[in-house]
């Protein structure tokens, strides 16, 4: 399919400056908005709990909002969920509903009712939801059980875990969630419902690794592609694919930024798959030029990229338009997470394709003209 005249050919470069400062603008504001305001970092990242609860009457996000901060916590967060009026997910800070000193406490109570038999290992969860145990020997679960509700514990059941000649056993206990659930109970009465429909929680230590293995994938990714651009073509094409990515990724997440949107795992699913978007666009650029370099040898570099960008121009003019429009659905109906994954996608394809034909193609004639001829 064509959707240009074959055999035209448009200067692209003619504007390289323009477009070149306004991307450099754009790349800056987005640099800053990554520390002021700052990423809104979702639990994946920062740690805390999150839970989706289903009311059975009209409550609004302000009353929630205000129940929930009743009760003690310090700034939550309150989103509706599109499509259900009364399904709310709440977002918290806290993690863990046992603070050290009462791990602490509870351990010596246990160790003093439990008398000849030892403890090989008492282990808490970061979600202060359930306590592993190992004994020096075998005690029955309602014992252990009443042992911990007697030392503090909030015990929801003790069972046995894995062999029985291991003395272990599992406590499951009233987390964090489980108690916000029954503090709305008490606060909104018959709207509230027993349980929440999902309750998840991540540590502080656990999402700051997160968040630092998402940013090495990231670096990872722009570095093994740029090795495999200067094998495939030369080391004056990898620069231009490498600034090109970055700058894409670098927008799209910028933008995420100044709309607060939240910044999660699916955020850097769908920034990486920006980023191979993005590579793909310049390549198929890159493949053309280094096909009209052998067939048009008495031809600059400005115009090889003039001419390649020109002929490869209805092909990225259709592969764009078949992409928005595949993911345009799950904009319209998706759910808020999946419409924050879609709007990314959104954001970066269509700044991939201008990068392609503006960033990396015109900075792969500077650095030809740059370095290269003058070689």
């Amino acid at each position: 399919m064509e959707f240009f005249k074959p055999g035209m050919t448009i200067d692209f470069l003619r504007h390289r400056r323009i477009t070149s400062v306004g991307s450099l603008v754009l790349a800056l504001a987005s640099l800053v908005a990554l520390f002021v305001p700052g990423p809104n970092f979702g639990i994946d990242f920062k740690g805390g709990t999150e839970l989706e609860i289903e009311f059975d009457g009209g409550v609004t996000s302000a009353e929630l909002r205000a129940a929930v901060s009743s009760l003690g916590y310090d700034q939550p967060e309150v989103i509706g969920v599109q499509g259900a009026p009364n399904r709310y997910i709440v977002r918290i800070q806290e993690v863990s509903s046992l603070p050290e000193a009462e791990i602490a406490k509870i351990e010596a109570s246990l160790t003093s009712s439990l008398g000849d038999t030892g403890i090989d290992q008492f282990r808490v969860s970061p979600g202060g939801d359930k306590i592993s145990l190992r004994l020096t020997g075998q005690v029955p679960a309602a014992t252990l059980e009443e042992y911990l509700k007697t030392a503090g514990a909030k015990v929801r059941s003790v069972s046995p875990f894995g062999p029985q000649t291991d003395n272990r056993y599992e406590a499951l206990l009233v987390g964090v969630g489980d108690e916000l659930v029954r503090g709305l109970n008490g606060k909104l009465g018959d709207k509230a419902p027993d349980n929440a429909l999902r309750i998840e929680w991540v540590g502080p230590k656990a999402g700051e690794q997160l968040r630092d293995a998402a940013i090495k994938s990231m670096l990872y990714a722009i570095a093994f592609i740029m090795v495999y651009v200067a094998l495939r073509f030369d080391l004056r094409f990898a620069p231009g694919g490498v600034v090109a990515m970055v700058h894409d990724a670098l927008i799209t997440i910028g933008l995420f930024v100044l709309l607060q949107k939240e910044v999660n795992l699916a955020t850097v699913a769908a920034l990486l798959t920006v980023i191979g978007y993005s590579i793909n666009d310049t390549i198929v650029v890159y493949d053309r030029i280094r096909e009209n370099m052998h067939r048009m040898r008495d031809v600059g570099l400005y115009q090889l990229i003039n001419v390649s960008t020109s002929q490869t121009l209805s092909r990225t003019v259709v592969t764009s338009i078949t992409t928005l429009l595949a993911i345009t659905g799950f904009f319209i109906w998706g759910t808020p997470v999946i419409r924050d994954i879609v709007f990314a996608l959104f954001v970066g394809f269509l700044i991939g394709t201008y990068s392609s034909i503006y960033i990396a193609a015109p900075f792969t004639e500077w650095m030809d003209r740059r370095f290269f001829r003058r070689a």
